[in-house]
């Protein structure tokens, strides 16, 4: 698509505000395509004018240059801030740094809400002081406090210094709470009502907002004192008699969160009661914000990057165009570990040393025990990972977990290692050990996989007690389990049965 169709086309979806879901993907591939053009162009254009003057180039090449970059930043503004982040975190480092000088910088405050924080932490380092104190002044206190910790610190001091006593209040108290509480995630943007006025005077009230705060489906009910009654929905509010009172049209029965609970357990609740917003509290019971589905979509958001990169042995969540330094300092603690694990591992080979020499086919059989039983202890430990993160595991159910686990090892065992043990005979039917080897090799299996249940469950258990990420470095920790008690055992059997 040429950049006229593409203007044109963007232009006609912003006139029937009709935003299509893949917009941001069709828009990275043509700004892609853009820059490949870019690149071409200049490349061209420097061939045509070494034939020309020494004048006339400079103007040349200052021209095209232009006109390219004038494309690159009309396109730009007509792609949604959230698209935009999207674009950015999908490009290399030199690219996404010509990218972002071009966006505007009214919308650059959105983007940097929108964007992960390792990409967040580039876009900063490119941006001079007086433009990070602008963008960092156009965003609500919650916003601000969002990305302070991504943020210099005298840049921040500054725009705290610039804020009204309320906001300066507002962004103090969202930065006093811990990172995954409810209190940092918390909107201060909401209408609240007394209880003792009739609806009609609410409707008039509603009437004096420009529009509503984002996501309101409902009015948070409050008393002479601030404290928090309940809540009155859209729908009662426009369907009810104008002359009742809010007291007897509110919901009283309603989710009130505190400031201190864990943002993670509240996005269980949002999920379980299909909640738009809910009231957020102090220890007073006062209203101090509201909670809304958009804040609780980038706590899972986040919590799911978090989980995938733990469990790969990432220190961070990490920039996919990182440079080479920032991944290897973000990922050497478990590849280390993972060393000295497997060093282990071969010890444990190395004991059985004189065995290996007499029976050789036990060496090209033991990535079979090892590998079968990594598998399925990393289905345990998937389904234990999960099942803990939705609270679904109690400290009176892991005994059950553990004999449920250990039921289906010895089954799939069972099952799984006959096959295993049969295709060992058949391999080496010619020799006489082929029986001995195939019964080997099926204990070794069954009794693998019975270890690889038991630390599957275990290891989440036990960092989730220690109040630990379950899914740091399990996986780590189950390779080395695995490994190091397959060979054992199966090394160990052959030294006995041989």
């Amino acid at each position: 698509m040429n950049t006229e169709n593409f203007l044109s086309h963007k232009s006609e979806n912003r006139q029937s505000n009709l935003r299509d879901p893949e917009v941001a993907k069709r828009a990275l591939i043509e700004l892609q395509d853009l820059l490949v053009r870019f690149k071409l162009e200049s490349h061209l254009n420097k061939s045509e004018t070494l034939q020309l003057n020494e004048k006339r180039k400079p103007i040349l090449e200052l021209l095209v240059s232009d006109q390219q970059l004038q494309t690159l930043t009309k396109k730009l503004e007509l792609i949604h801030p959230a698209d935009v982040a999207y674009i950015l975190e999908a490009l290399p480092l030199f690219e996404r740094e010509l990218v972002w000088r071009h966006v505007n910088l009214n919308n650059k405050s959105s983007v940097l809400i929108e964007i992960n924080e390792p990409v967040r932490l580039s876009l900063i380092s490119w941006m001079s002081s007086e433009d990070l104190i602008y963008v960092a002044q156009s965003l609500d206190p919650d916003d601000l406090a969002y990305i302070a910790d991504t943020l210099p610190k005298e840049i921040v001091e500054k725009v705290r210094a610039s804020l009204s006593l309320p906001e300066r209040e507002q962004l103090k108290a969202v930065m006093s709470y811990p990172t995954n509480s409810v209190g940092a995630h918390m909107d201060f943007e909401l209408i609240t009502i007394r209880d003792d006025v009739r609806l009609e005077v609410v409707h008039r009230y509603l009437r004096r907002f420009d529009k509503l705060p984002p996501h309101t489906n409902k009015l948070f009910v409050i008393n002479s004192k601030g404290i928090l009654t309940g809540s009155l929905s859209l729908e009662n509010l426009l369907i009810r008699n104008p002359d009742s009172m809010v007291m007897t049209n509110m919901e009283t029965d309603i989710l009130v969160l505190n400031v201190l609970d864990d943002a993670e357990d509240v996005a269980k609740a949002f999920e379980r009661y299909d909640l738009v917003s809910a009231p957020v509290v102090d220890k007073s019971l006062r209203l101090v914000g509201r909670l809304t589905i958009a804040e609780i979509v980038d706590v899972i958001r986040d919590e799911n990057n978090q989980e995938a990169f733990a469990s790969a042995g990432f220190q961070d969540e990490e920039d996919v165009f990182a440079s080479v330094f920032t991944a290897i300092k973000n990922r050497w603690m478990w590849l280390a570990i993972n060393l000295l694990t497997a060093f282990f591992a071969s010890r444990v080979i190395g004991v059985f040393e004189g065995t290996i020499e007499r029976v050789v086919a036990l060496a090209a059989l033991m990535p079979i025990i090892a590998g079968v039983a990594g598998n399925s202890g990393n289905q345990t430990l998937v389904l234990i990972i999960r099942s803990l993160a939705l609270g679904h595991i109690s400290g009176s159910s892991v005994s059950k977990l553990i004999t449920k686990e250990l039921t289906v090892a010895l089954l799939n065992g069972v099952i799984w290692g006959s096959v295993a043990g049969l295709f060992a005979w058949w391999l080496y039917i010619d020799q006489p050990i082929a029986m001995l080897l195939g019964l080997t090799m099926m204990l070794a299996i069954v009794l693998n996989l019975i270890v690889a249940s038991i630390i599957g469950v275990l290891i989440p258990v036990i960092l989730d007690r220690m109040k630990k990420d379950p899914a740091v470095g399990s996986s780590v920790l189950l390779t080395f389990g695995t490994d190091s008690m397959g060979f054992l055992i199966f090394l160990g059997l052959a030294t006995l049965i041989f």
